[in-house]
């Protein structure tokens, strides 16, 4: 039988691939904690948990089963003019862990949309409100997706060269830190009376796409206390840092200025269903609730709560909330810490950084994001059976929540083996 990898060269399209330079596709043929089985019996550990979303392991079967069991009564429904069990019972429980100013959840498909919905919210609010506020605000090397609205506020070229003429109008400004932080609160400051700016989209504590860059709780607040004193709202993206990774339910937890609007998916529905849920406070919905029916929200998604998801994301909650996950996440976060321990100042690596079980190795060799060193790098890595996607000269590593500390040492030592054997090139 013609092998999986041969007969997807025929018809797909995959996804951030050049396929003229990277033709060939493992076939995955079945998956089980953390652990990834190719066509040809070969193993690999997830050390990524699938892009961050299969945080309790591939195939839980206290999520699988609790799907099977909602499949028997109700697969899926419109949700306009309905509802039902499951989307009720995750939006209760999504607010008893988001931020308390929370009060609406919006439900979609993916983390795109999420960040779509986020921004539009924002446009729309002040819209309904007679305002012309139709500028954003988002860091410089943000990443929120790849429809035009997250596209627009995304600061990652290499995605966006050939569609920044029809962007929406967007300022940047730098991430924070203890050195720069005077110098964009002043900036910040010409730009709210300059520019009519309805909203401010970040990923609080790190930035993933732009090579899980990672800045400080404190200068964050003071960016987000200003921007809430002059009716800014604040949209976080937590498609990736939310559900657990960086050692609170989510990373908007660090800050005391809370945001106005959360995008959610990816772990929420721990890697099994697609799903998406943006979250924003009773202010923001009182905006819309008119007798006008234009001042409505009018977006929506086929698959909006579908009931499946809905009961994924609720297994997925539960585990979150369990002693042996939040166990699990305080041992994942001391072994990263000793292994960094452990490397020190290893020649090969330039910087090293750690938020909750994010772990980051910056190498001190110099690689384009796509370039022929990193794809050699990502093969070395796939060779010695561990499954992680450097961007650039970054590796990392966001492993599921249930990864076994012997699982997790693997990762550690093909690294280790990675940085003598690149090093030295």
């Amino acid at each position: 039988m013609t092998s999986i990898s041969k007969r997807d060269k025929k018809h797909i399209w995959h996804p951030l691939t050049q396929h003229k330079r990277n033709p060939d596709m493992r076939g995955i043929v079945r998956a089980s904690g953390s652990v990834l089985y190719d066509e040809n019996g070969k193993q690999y550990i997830d050390g990524i948990a699938s892009w961050y979303t299969a945080m309790y392991g591939h195939c839980n079967p206290s999520i699988t089963e609790r799907v099977y069991g909602q499949m028997q009564k109700l697969d899926h429904v419109v949700f306009t003019g309905f509802t039902h069990e499951p989307a009720v019972r995750l939006s209760e429980e999504l607010l008893k862990i988001l931020p308390k100013n929370q009060s609406k959840i919006f439900f979609s498909d993916n983390g795109s949309t999420s960040t779509e919905i986020g921004i539009k919210m924002a446009l729309q609010y002040h819209h309904n409100l007679g305002r012309k506020n139709n500028v954003l605000l988002a860091f410089e090397e943000g990443f929120h997706g790849d429809t035009f609205g997250a596209m627009s506020v995304s600061g990652l070229s290499v995605y966006n060269g050939p569609f920044e003429e029809f962007f929406i109008d967007v300022e940047r400004i730098p991430i924070p830190n203890l050195n720069n932080i005077d110098l964009i609160l002043k900036e910040l400051q010409a730009l709210i009376l300059e520019k009519d700016i309805a909203g401010f989209i970040y990923e609080p504590l790190v930035q993933g796409a732009a090579g899980m860059k990672i800045y400080e709780a404190t200068a964050l607040d003071k960016i987000l206390s200003l921007l809430k004193a002059n009716d800014v709202l604040l949209i976080a993206d937590e498609v990736m840092t939310g559900f657990g990774k960086t050692g609170k339910n989510f990373a908007s937890d660090y800050m005391l200025v809370k945001p106005d609007i959360i995008c959610l998916s990816k772990a929420l529905t721990a890697g099994l269903m697609p799903m998406a849920a943006t979250s924003c406070t009773q202010i923001i919905f009182e905006a819309f609730y008119h007798d006008e029916v234009a001042k409505g929200f009018f977006h929506g998604h086929t698959y909006t709560a579908n009931p499946l998801a809905c009961t994924a994301a609720l297994a997925g909650i539960e585990l979150l909330n369990s002693k042996t996950i939040q166990g699990n996440i305080k041992r994942i976060i001391q072994q990263h810490e000793d292994f960094i321990g452990k490397l020190g100042s290893h020649p090969a690596i330039e910087s090293s950084r750690q938020c909750g079980i994010i772990l980051a190795l910056d190498l001190s060799l110099p690689m384009s994001r796509y370039g022929n060193l990193r794809d050699k790098l990502y093969q070395f890595f796939m060779k010695n059976g561990v499954f992680l996607r450097p961007l650039g000269n970054t590796i990392y590593v966001l492993p599921p929540f249930t990864i076994s500390e012997e699982e997790l040492n693997k990762i550690y030592e093909v690294i280790t083996k990675a940085l003598a054997h690149f090093g030295t090139n």
